[in-house]
C-alpha cells in the first residue's frame, strides 16, 4: 500500500519556498535517494506540503533496464527504457495515459523523450568533471543535463539554452548540508514536471543511484 505522506526533514527544517498553488512560482521538491518499499531500489520525490508527488519501486531488482515513474497512489505515470546501441546508452520515456471508462492506464506506442548519455568521460584523474551529462531529445528538439552527475549535481536546459530545473544537495534553514542521498529539485514555473521528474529518474540511473 502506497504511503501518501511521508515527510524525510522536519518541516522547520527546511528553507522556505514557494508556495505550490501559485503556478506562476518555481516549485521545490525534496527527492529521497531510496525506495518506499523495504529493501527495495528507486526513489520517492517529495512535494513541498510533505506528500509524495512520485516514486520509483524497482523492488529487489536494481539497476533494471525498465523503470517505471508512478505517483502516491502507484498509478503508472512515465515507462523509462534502456536502450544499447553498441557503446551508445539510450534511455527512452513513454508517458501514461487513461483509456476508457474504467480507468485502465495504457502506455503510448511513441515515445515522449529519449535520453543519451554523453560520450566524455565524467571524472578525469578521479574527480568529476563538469561536462555535458546527457542530451535530451524532445519531439525534434534537442535539450541538454550538464554538471556533476556523481555529486548530483546537475542543471536541465531547454532547447533555448534556459534552465529548466536545477538538482543540488539537501541544506536546512542553518545551511547544514544533508546526506547525499536527500537532495533538492527545483523546477521553473514553465516546466514540464513530469518531463523533468523523468529525466532526473534517468540521472539517477545513469550515476547508479537507482
Amino acid at each position: 500500500m502506497a504511503i501518501t505522506r511521508v515527510q524525510p526533514l522536519s518541516a522547520h527544517l527546511l528553507k522556505p519556498c514557494a508556495t505550490p498553488a501559485d503556478p506562476a512560482e518555481k516549485q521545490v521538491y525534496t527527492v529521497w535517494m531510496k525506495s518506499l518499499v523495504f529493501n527495495g531500489h528507486g526513489c520517492t520525490i517529495y512535494g513541498q506540503d510533505g506528500r509524495v508527488a512520485y516514486r520509483v519501486d524497482n523492488y529487489a531488482c536494481s539497476r533494471s533496464r525498465e523503470v517505471y515513474v508512478m505517483d502516491s497512489d502507484g498509478k503508472t505515470l512515465l515507462k523509462l527504457l534502456k536502450k544499447n546501441f553498441g557503446v551508445f546508452k539510450t534511455w527512452k520515456g513513454y508517458s501514461y495515459r487513461i483509456n476508457g471508462p474504467e480507468g485502465l492506464e495504457q502506455e503510448n506506442s511513441k515515445p515522449w523523450f529519449s535520453v543519451q548519455k554523453a560520450h566524455q568521460i565524467l571524472k578525469k584523474g578521479g574527480q568529476c568533471s563538469r561536462k555535458a551529462v546527457a542530451t535530451v531529445c524532445i519531439s525534434g528538439n534537442v535539450c541538454k543535463i550538464d554538471g556533476v552527475l556523481c555529486k548530483s549535481e546537475y542543471r536541465i536546459s531547454d532547447a533555448n539554452g534556459e534552465v529548466v530545473a536545477e538538482m543540488k544537495r539537501k541544506q536546512t534553514a542553518s545551511g547544514v548540508v544533508l546526506g547525499e542521498d536527500v537532495l533538492s529539485l527545483t523546477v521553473s514555473p514553465a516546466a514540464d514536471r513530469l518531463l523533468v521528474v523523468g529525466l532526473v529518474v534517468v540521472c539517477g540511473l545513469l550515476s547508479r543511484c537507482i
